[in-house]
């Protein structure tokens, strides 16, 4: 990604021709899978044969790819040379991990509490703080990116660690003390810990390695410039390739209902704005500068839609309200993103 010129310069022409048409991609794959469906029902059973845990081998191979690109683009050997503003990784820590997840959990029960699946898996979106595409973001809006690179490698390993005891907490304990309903979650703890340590602990090893190695034996003018370009449209193969088996094999649910579509979409832009405005708002009263502030804001507003996507195939099926919700994610956070994008350099020129 190049790095930003002045804020004049257009958003969208900085963006690769790849990611700027993300949303295309989906709809296009969303479309191919139904059709898929529709046409070779016998494909249903065919990708849906072989299985690890409750996940499909071909989407098991499809969020491996998704994550491994991205992760790989992390700098994890800065992660000591960007301590210095105690305030920035507080204020991180206090949005990424108890404002997020607390906001998400209270829109998924305001505007889908008769949606269960939809609403657990907005849940389960909201635990899963972004380290992929937020990159872009902030190199979009002028953040600081040695301070992204760090921010993206705390909640890599947070996740890890975290992941599935809050979702326990979100989706479980929680509901359970305000007197919610919670017979639809039937998960243990361990299915969340293994799912996350599949798809992102796996992939997550296997870069940092791939980039420790790169560096050492190459340097990093190769790594960034040769190595990095030729995977890292990987991780959107990735994406699309598992929502066109996704969309196969859950079709039929999807056509008999597309307003649950929207009714998924309305949350997440909420959520998207409100993040967003509130780590802006929290960034520039702690007088951090406009590069963190806006670095703090995308770190924030974006999430893990690979995680999420994984953790709800793994536990509930790729058949599930869960999932579903997880592939309109990215379909909604990218337009999203580019317009906060617009908005974050409008406010650097105020």
């Amino acid at each position: 990604m190049e790095a930003v010129g002045t804020p004049d310069t257009a958003v969208m022409t900085r963006l690769s021709p790849l990611n700027r048409l993300l949303p295309v991609w989906i709809l296009l794959a969303m479309a191919a899978g139904l059709l898929l469906g529709k046409l070779v029902p016998a494909a249903q059973d065919a990708l849906d044969a072989v299985k690890v845990g409750q996940t499909s081998l071909p989407i098991a191979l499809g969020l491996l790819l998704m994550m491994y690109p991205v992760l790989a683009k992390v700098r994890y050997e800065d992660m000591g040379h960007v301590t210095g503003d105690r305030r920035l990784l507080w204020l991180s820590l206090l949005l990424n991990w108890v404002i997020g997840p607390a906001l998400m959990f209270a829109l998924a029960w305001t505007f889908l509490a008769d949606q269960p699946a939809f609403r657990t898996g907005l849940i389960v979106i909201g635990l899963a703080r972004c380290i992929a595409m937020v990159l872009i973001w902030n190199d979009l809006a002028c953040g600081d990116s040695e301070a992204a690179a760090l921010l993206v490698a705390l909640n890599s390993v947070f996740q890890i660690i975290a992941y599935a005891l809050l979702g326990t907490f979100y989706l479980k304990i929680l509901p359970g003390w305000l007197g919610l309903d919670t017979q639809d979650v039937t998960f243990s703890t361990w299915e969340i810990s293994k799912a996350v340590l599949i798809f992102l602990g796996i992939p997550l090893v296997a870069a940092f390695l791939t980039r420790r190695i790169g560096l050492r034996t190459k340097g990093r003018q190769w790594y960034e410039t040769r190595f990095l370009p030729r995977i890292g449209p990987w991780a959107l193969y990735g994406l699309l390739f598992t929502i066109v088996v996704m969309f196969a094999l859950q079709g039929d649910a999807i056509l008999s209902d597309p307003i649950s579509v929207v009714r998924i979409a309305i949350p997440l832009l909420v959520y998207f704005a409100v993040m967003w405005g509130v780590s802006f708002y929290l960034g520039t009263r702690s007088h951090l500068g406009y590069p963190k502030t806006a670095t703090l804001a995308f770190t924030a507003a974006g999430n893990n839609f690979e995680l999420a996507i994984a953790v709800s195939i793994a536990v509930w099926g790729v058949t599930s309200g869960q999932a579903l919700a997880g592939v309109i994610g990215p379909l909604i956070e990218v337009p999203a993103l580019v317009a906060l994008v617009y908005l974050s350099l409008w406010l650097k020129r105020r």
